[in-house]
C-alpha cells in the first residue's frame, strides 16, 4: 500500500516533456549536416578553406569562453553553438576573407550578438548573419571579393594579388545578362557548386543534402525553409528581369545564399516564431525582402539582411499566430491582449 504521507511530490511549471534531445545534441546535429557543404567548399577552393572555418571556429569559442569567464557565468561552450556560429559565418565569407576579418566578425556574433544579450537563445537575431553584415559594413570591398573555384584557389594567408575576381551569378542576374551567365555557367553547375561565391554557399545540392538530415532528425520543420524557398521562386518566375521565368528562376534559388539560409539561419530556434503558422509568414517574408533587395537594391544579394529584417519581427510574428489556450474563449483573449 502506498505511503502518501511519506510521498516526495515535486511540482515543476509545465509543459511536462521528456526529451533526450539537448542544446548539444541538436548543435551537433547541426554540425553533421554542415559537413557536405564544407567538404565541398575545400574541393572547390583548397585546404584554405578549411583553415578560415578551424580560425573562425576556434575564435567563437574562445571569445564566448572568455567572456563567461570574465563575467563569471556558467561555462557554456561545452553546448557546441559557438562551433555553429563560427562554422556559419566562414561559410558566408568569401574565400579569400583574411583570417583577422573573420575573427572581428567572431567577436561582434560572439560577444556583442549573443552574450550581452544573454547567451544561446535570448539573441534576438542570428549571430553570423550578423557577423557578416558587420564585416560587410566595415570591409565591404574584402567581403565583396570573389574568384571562381575553376581558376584558382583562395590564398588565405597571402594577398589577393594572384587571384583571379569572378563576377558572382547574382551579379549576372541583378544587371539582367542572362546570356553572359549562361557562358560561363550553366544550371546544373549552380546546382552542383562549380560557381563563385561564398565559402558555404555555392553547392545548392550539399546544402540540400544537409538540410534533409536536419529535416530527418527533426532538428527544423519544412516550413520555414520550404515558404522561404518557394516564394523566391514564384515571384522570380513570373517577375524575371532576363531570359525565360524558368531560367531566371533556377538561376535564382541555386545562386547566392537562399538554401544555406533558408535551412541553417531562417530556422535558428531563438530568432525564428515557434508556431507553424508563424514559421511560415516568416519564411515568406524573408522571400519578399529576399526579392526586393536583388530586384531594387543596390546589393546583389539579399538574403542575409532579409532574415535579420525577419528576426526582429519574430516577436510581432509569435504574439498574432500563437493559438488559444485551452478553455479560453477568443473575447477573453482579444480583452488580455489589449
Amino acid at each position: 500500500m502506498t505511503d502518501y504521507k511519506n510521498l516526495k511530490l515535486i511540482a515543476t511549471s509545465n509543459p511536462h516533456i521528456r526529451n533526450n534531445e539537448t542544446t548539444r545534441s541538436i548543435m551537433l546535429d547541426v554540425i553533421i549536416a554542415m559537413i557536405p557543404a564544407l567538404v565541398w567548399a575545400i574541393i572547390c577552393f583548397g585546404v584554405e578553406a578549411l583553415i578560415l572555418t578551424a580560425v573562425s571556429v576556434i575564435g567563437c569559442v574562445v571569445f564566448e569562453a572568455l567572456y563567461r569567464i570574465l563575467m563569471k557565468k556558467p561555462q557554456s561552450v561545452d553546448d557546441l553553438s559557438a562551433v555553429v556560429t563560427g562554422m556559419l559565418l566562414a561559410f558566408v565569407c568569401p574565400p579569400t576573407t583574411q583570417l583577422w576579418m573573420v575573427l572581428i566578425g567572431d567577436f561582434f556574433a560572439i560577444i556583442v550578438v549573443k552574450q550581452l544579450f544573454g547567451g544561446i537563445g535570448k539573441n534576438f537575431i542570428n549571430p553570423a548573419l550578423a557577423g557578416r553584415a558587420f564585416l560587410l559594413g566595415s570591409y565591404a570591398g574584402a567581403m565583396t571579393s570573389w574568384v571562381d573555384p575553376a581558376v584558382n584557389k583562395a590564398p588565405i594567408f597571402g594577398g589577393t594579388v594572384d587571384v583571379v575576381t569572378a563576377a558572382t551569378p547574382l551579379a549576372y542576374l541583378k544587371t539582367g545578362n542572362m546570356d553572359g551567365l549562361k557562358e560561363i555557367y550553366s544550371v546544373g553547375d549552380m546546382f552542383l557548386g562549380k560557381s563563385g561565391g561564398s565559402l558555404g554557399e555555392v553547392s545548392a545540392l550539399m546544402l540540400l543534402i544537409g538540410g534533409v538530415y536536419l529535416l530527418w532528425r527533426k532538428v527544423i520543420s519544412w516550413h520555414t525553409p520550404v515558404a522561404y524557398i518557394a516564394t523566391v521562386a514564384v515571384l522570380t518566375l513570373l517577375f524575371p528581369k532576363a531570359g525565360s521565368g524558368v531560367d531566371f528562376m533556377l538561376y535564382s534559388i541555386f545562386g547566392g545564399g537562399l538554401f544555406l539560409g533558408a535551412f541553417f539561419m531562417a530556422t535558428d530556434y531563438a530568432s525564428s516564431p515557434i508556431t507553424k503558422k508563424g514559421q511560415l509568414i516568416y519564411g515568406i517574408g524573408c522571400g519578399l525582402f529576399t526579392v526586393f533587395i536583388r530586384y531594387f537594391g543596390s546589393y546583389n544579394e539579399g538574403v542575409c539582411y532579409s532574415i535579420m529584417v525577419m528576426n526582429c519581427c519574430t516577436a510581432l510574428i509569435d504574439k498574432y499566430v500563437k493559438p488559444t489556450r485551452f478553455g479560453v474563449v477568443k473575447s477573453d483573449k482579444k480583452g488580455a491582449a489589449k
